[in-house]
C-alpha cells in the first residue's frame, strides 16, 4: 500500500502543470473544464482551478498559448506555433529521460 502513495507523492511532484496544459491543447482548442478533463484522463492528475488558470496565466503570458473569443460563458484557449515548439522540445527531453531511467533500473537489477 505505501508504494501507491510513493508513486502518487512522486508522480504529482514530478509532473509539470504546464506541459499537462501544453498537451492537452495539442489537440485542438479547449476551455478550462475541458483541459482539467483532458489532464486528468490524460495523467490522473486533477487540476484545481487556481493551478490551471494560474498556469494558462503563465503560458499565455509567454506567448505558448492564446486565449479565444468567449464562447457562452467560457473561454476556450489554443497552442501558438511557439507552444508546439516549446512542447515538442520538453517532450523529447521527458523521453530521453524516461528511456535512460527505465534503462538504468533494467540494469541495476533492483529486486522487487
Amino acid at each position: 500500500m505505501w508504494y501507491y502513495y510513493v508513486v502518487r507523492y512522486i508522480s504529482e511532484r514530478s509532473t509539470d502543470v504546464g506541459v499537462l496544459v501544453l498537451t492537452s491543447l495539442a489537440e485542438g482548442p479547449k476551455h478550462g473544464y475541458a483541459i482539467t478533463t483532458d489532464v486528468e484522463g490524460l495523467s490522473g492528475v486533477r487540476l484545481g482551478p487556481g493551478t490551471l488558470y494560474g498556469a494558462l496565466a503563465r503560458l499565455e503570458g509567454n506567448g505558448l498559448i492564446e486565449a479565444l473569443p468567449a464562447e457562452d460563458r467560457r473561454r476556450p484557449y489554443r497552442l501558438t506555433g511557439a507552444g508546439s515548439v516549446a512542447l515538442e522540445e520538453q517532450l523529447r527531453s521527458l523521453d530521453r529521460v524516461t528511456r535512460s531511467g527505465l534503462e538504468r533500473l533494467r540494469l541495476a537489477e533492483i529486486p522487487r
